[in-house]
């Protein structure tokens, strides 16, 4: 099973580049190329218009599925590997985290009906995955004692994997705001309006989750060390995080914060975000450093 789960994650992965080139491809559009044509004058070089087959856009969302199925055989077949949530080692959690990804990316352009969303959070998702390929083990390994208790890691972790996953798209709509409302606005991208409700219900979703997460991680706490907070490095940095995304809420609903001031405010968000996954792990010890590498 171990390596069923290797296997249909490396198919995920390579389904979910196909799936960024298929979406980024249309994006191009049309364009222009020379073709040189014989006259009595002698040649003449002609722009002719070259476009994009329509199949490429309706495959892109077939490689998007796939992809996104074969991420959940990944984690279905880990977790009957382990014999546990598939939390519980930086491996686990990153394959996880880009699924999620993968997972609120075919939902926000199922419901948006807006493909320039996936252009930039598939390879989001690709490259966070290819940092699980190049750094942390896949081996299956035992767990740290704080980590044995199953129950409460998978729905601790879980909601936090998903939190995190609902707020990457935030991430993504504020860049492609912040690009559309550019000097130069790109006419392919949608428009302003519809970039900053995809991110304001991105946050709708992930912001409750992300609460949920953190008052389930002080319970955990409790069970594991015995306090319900300690301001660990990890618990700190995920106050702040909530405390981002709680100030763009407060901001975007009584304040009627919206457009630039809004869209930096998420990209600082999701900076605490990778602050608190990444830089906790490497650069900061505490009690969170467990989940080795």
């Amino acid at each position: 099973m171990e390596d069923l789960s290797y296997y249909a994650f490396l198919s995920g992965f390579i389904f979910s580049c196909v799936a960024a080139a298929a979406y980024l491809v249309p994006l191009l559009g049309s364009w222009t190329t020379h073709r040189t044509a014989a006259t009595d004058a002698g040649p003449v070089t002609i722009p002719v218009p070259v476009s994009l087959p329509g199949s490429v856009d309706r495959f892109s969302r077939v490689f998007l599925y796939v992809a996104l199925a074969s991420l959940t055989a990944s984690i279905a077949f880990r977790a009957v590997a382990v014999e546990r949530p598939p939390l519980g080692n930086l491996w686990e959690y990153t394959i996880a985290l880009g699924w999620g990804m993968v997972l609120f990316t075919a939902i926000f352009e199922r419901a948006f009906h807006e493909r320039a969303v996936p252009t930039v959070m598939l390879p989001a998702a690709i490259t966070l995955m290819g940092v699980a390929l190049a750094f942390f083990p896949s081996e299956v390994k035992g767990l740290v004692p704080a980590l044995q208790s199953n129950r409460i890691l998978g729905i601790h972790v879980t909601t936090m994997v998903l939190a995190y996953s609902a707020l990457s798209v935030s991430f993504g709509a504020s860049l492609l705001y912040l690009l559309q409302s550019s000097s130069r606005p790109l006419a392919r991208l949608p428009d302003s309006e519809t970039l900053s409700e995809i991110a304001y219900w991105s946050v709708l979703i992930g912001f409750p989750l992300l609460t949920l997460g953190v008052a389930l991680g002080a319970y955990w706490a409790n069970n594991a060390w015995g306090r319900y907070w300690g301001w660990d490095p990890k618990e700190t940095a995920s106050f702040i995080t909530w405390l981002v995304y709680a100030g763009y809420l407060h901001a975007h609903g009584l304040r009627g914060w919206e457009g630039k001031r809004a869209a930096y405010l998420l990209l600082a968000g999701y900076g605490a975000v990778l602050f608190t996954y990444f830089g906790v792990n490497f650069l900061i010890s505490g009690l969170h450093s467990y989940a080795g590498v």
